[in-house]
């Protein structure tokens, strides 16, 4: 297998929704949790790639991660991960060159009882130099720990368990003072309140609670510190954001003399009217290391309309001044800045989405709100994670004075239960447990710069969808856990936009729908004619107008005419695939389907525990209509349907642990009978299988629980004997849940096989054609 160059072409994964689930580093690299990996994105690439590599270590959901500050000169960067697991991790990733990023972990620990919520590193002025790094981590075993990072291993400095009890869900860590040598710790999550911890040396740090900020009236979501000049005796700023919908900010000041505006009596709430528990000026002491400083309300940020995810400070190095940028449920980003003049904090940029402007319905729109919002290291973007797992990224544009929308990156939030590439090879479709089908096809720009994007969401569904095939190169079949199966056309839409980004052509487009849209109460994608930018669109009674367009779900023309992958709202909204037909037959929620190679069958199974239900059922594509009667050989569900390439055979496997051969009627070509089959196929369920691209015989492999991969052949047509037998097993150290032969055979003629297995391995088999035993073999993963 040596002549085989294999490399990563496209990596697509949703990330989880946590606030503390991603992080940018000075290097320019974001890392976010993917399900239990960590994907690192470059969101400023000279080309926008999207994911470059996952780490693959924890064993289940990721929720923190935090790039450790990076010392002068060092040419690694520290990455800190903590998940459900109730492991941390530490990883080094090497930059040998730009796009080189080498990672590896160096260290595990597990130091808490429970899932790791949140991480916080030092935020200090100047980088500590070789001395330690600091840095604390909060768990929903109701405690959070301090660690110290000497450039080799993390130790356990202090363990602090919350008092009152409560999950921490965001943790904040500052030094405090000129000589940077006191520190100090602001803790929330599921109470109302900041519980501030100061230790007086940074060296052995030993935290003690002395203050508990009270005001907010929901749990505490996100906490940073920033210093609010550049001076050496500037006071510190900590912002706290809650699902009270308010950014709280609070002062700390050096010395017992309390700041200015506090001693001049004003009171932050400059007598304007405030929702719920007014504004306290209550002071608040610390003390350490014959040290006091004083903790003061400063001010409350009003204008967000749903919880508020997270809080940023950027320092503004143009004025000296920090930035804040919050993230909220209501999709918006709010910059505030303090008026240079008054000093009250101003609202100065709003992104993402208007309300109005979502869609007819809470599928199409993206609600859900953003999860987390970041700074880039320079302040020039920020990116922000919405319901959908994708980010969303905008660059300020100086000359212009706007911030302007770039491609983010996207994908399955939830396990991919099934993929199909169009029946020439032009895009790739996969659906998920996340109820959303996604198109993903190579954006050419010329030159040969290629990269692959999300391109539609074609199905944006109510449950969870399993299995996908394509019908020609404009079609698609899906099934989900529902009893039926649903087709879908593409859209004129979609295809001009196939055509202009991806040099993919397609036929009878003036036929098609411009669009699609789903009904406020329904399941449906309807098509929908797009209309003019200038088109005045009033809201109709619809009892007395019911021909009138709802302006919700109104698409504009310009929505669609774009010559770029589409943005985050673009895709959840304008690339929906108008469904044409529903397919009944079934009693219980689809397992698996496939569409023949000529289009013209589709088989499929549902899940079953009877005789009964473990049929396939065949579908015609000409009217739609079920081919009678069904075929019954399975006594449980059936995991895995394939046609052979020249769609004389169909080869069923199931949990059943039997695989079955149905051979097609010469004289009706829609009907198929049972061949052949082995009830003992496999020791435990089989849960892949595929045909072999062989002229000369009849050639398949199945994969199983068993952890093995099994080729089974027709004896030769010469001794009479028309059996199947089983010729070479594959035995994998893990269960084997995917198997797929190369279409055709290598130059060399032998047969190309992959295999998955469920811990993310995936190998390829090089197989002699002749022998059919293996080779050689090629180990792709995990990643």
């Amino acid at each position: 297998m040596d002549e085989y160059q294999v490399g990563i072409e496209y990596l697509s994964a949703g990330a989880n929704r946590h606030t503390a689930v991603a992080d940018w580093s000075q290097d320019g690299i974001v890392a976010f949790g993917a399900d239990s990996n960590i994907a690192l994105w470059r969101p400023h690439s000279s080309q926008p790639r999207g994911i470059t590599r996952l780490l693959s270590g924890h064993k289940d959901v990721v929720k923190a991660v935090r790039f450790l500050p990076k010392l002068d000169g060092e040419s690694m960067t520290h990455l800190l991960t903590g998940a459900d697991d109730q492991h941390l991790k530490l990883w080094t990733i090497s930059l040998e060159d730009a796009g080189s990023d080498v990672p590896y972990c160096i260290q595990t620990i597990h130091g808490h009882n429970a899932a790791v919520n949140c991480i916080a590193t030092l935020n200090e002025r100047e980088p500590c130099g070789p001395a330690s790094r600091v840095f604390a981590s909060g768990a929903a075993d109701a405690s959070i720990k301090v660690w110290a990072f000497d450039g080799n291993e993390i130790s356990l400095l202090q363990t602090i368990k919350t008092t009152p009890k409560f999950f921490p869900l965001s943790i904040a860590l500052s030094t405090l003072g000129e000589d940077g040598e006191a520190l100090v710790l602001a803790v929330a999550g599921t109470r109302n309140i900041v519980q501030v911890f100061v230790a007086g040396h940074r060296h052995h740090p030993d935290f003690q609670l002395q203050a508990t900020l009270s005001g907010h009236e929901g749990w505490v979501r996100s906490l940073d510190f920033a210093w609010e000049t550049n001076e050496s005796e500037s006071d510190l700023l900590l912002a706290s954001a809650s699902q009270d919908k308010y950014v709280r900010l609070w002062r700390f000041h050096h010395g017992k003399e309390l700041p200015a505006a506090v001693t001049n009596g004003a009171n932050p709430s400059m007598g304007a009217f405030l929702p719920g528990r007014s504004p306290s000026n209550k002071v608040h002491r610390l003390n350490t290391a014959e040290k006091d400083f004083s903790v003061t309300f400063e001010a409350l940020l009003l204008g967000h309309d749903d919880w508020i995810y997270s809080a940023r400070w950027y320092p503004d190095p143009s004025t000296g001044k920090p930035k804040l940028l919050s993230a909220s449920a209501d999709n918006t980003l709010a910059i505030w800045e303090a008026d240079p003049s008054s000093g009250i904090w101003v609202t100065t940029v709003r992104l993402g989405e208007i309300s109005r402007e979502k869609g007819a319905t809470t599928a199409t729109g993206s609600t859900g709100g953003f999860w987390t919002g970041l700074w880039s290291p320079d302040g020039s973007s920020v990116v922000c994670l919405g319901r959908t797992g994708s980010w969303r990224l905008w660059k300020y544009d100086r000359g212009q004075d706007q911030w302007i929308p770039h491609i983010g990156t996207s994908g399955h939030t939830k396990a991919v239960a099934g993929i199909a590439w169009s029946k020439n090879g032009d895009y790739l479709l996969s659906t998920s447990a996340d109820q959303t089908t996604r198109l993903h096809a190579s954006w050419n720009r010329g030159s040969g710069r290629e990269t692959w994007h999300e391109m539609s969401r074609p199905q944006i569904h109510g449950y969870d969808l399993n299995c996908i095939d394509s019908l020609g190169n404009s079609q698609f079949v899906s099934g989900a856990d529902e009893k039926l199966m649903r087709v879908f056309d593409e859209p004129k839409a979609v295809a001009k936009l196939l055509s202009r980004v991806c040099d993919i052509g397609s036929e009878h487009l003036e036929t098609m729908p411009d669009a699609a849209n789903m009904p406020v109460l329904g399941l449906s994608n309807k098509a929908i004619d797009a209309v003019d930018d200038d088109l005045e669109i009033q809201a109709a009674n619809p009892e007395t107008d019911r021909d009138a367009l709802d302006p919700g779900s109104t698409v504009r023309k310009s929505a669609l005419e774009i010559d770029h992958p589409p943005f985050e709202d673009s895709l959840s909204r304008h690339t929906l695939w108008p469904e044409i037909e529903k397919l009944y037959g079934h009693g219980y929620e689809i397992s698996c389907l496939a569409v023949s190679h000529d289009g013209t069958l589709i088989a499929s199974a549902c899940k079953a525990s009877s005789i009964n239900h473990a049929v396939i059922r065949l579908f015609e594509t000409e009217r739609w209509m079920e081919v009678k009667p069904p075929l019954a050989v399975h006594t449980l569900t059936a995991t895995r349907l394939r046609f052979s390439a020249d769609d004389k055979f169909l080869l069923s496997v199931g949990r059943d642990r039997q695989w079955a051969v149905f051979e097609r009627d010469v004289s009706d070509k829609a009907s198929y009978k049972l061949w052949q089959s082995n009830p003992k196929g496999h020791s435990r369920m089989i849960l892949d299988a595929t045909w072999a691209s062989s002229a000369n015989s009849l050639i398949f492999a199945t994969a199983g629980r068993d952890k093995q991969v099994k080729i089974w052949q027709q004896a030769s047509t010469e001794s009479g004997d028309s059996s199947i037998s089983c010729v070479t097993t594959i035995q994998e150290s893990h269960p084997v849940t995917a198997i797929d032969f190369l279409h055709h055979n290598t130059e060399n003629g032998a047969l190309l096989l992959a295999a998955g297995t469920e811990i993310g391995k995936v190998s390829i088999y090089s197989i002699d054609v002749t022998t059919l035993i293996v080779s050689s073999t090629m180990n792709l993963g995990p990643e």
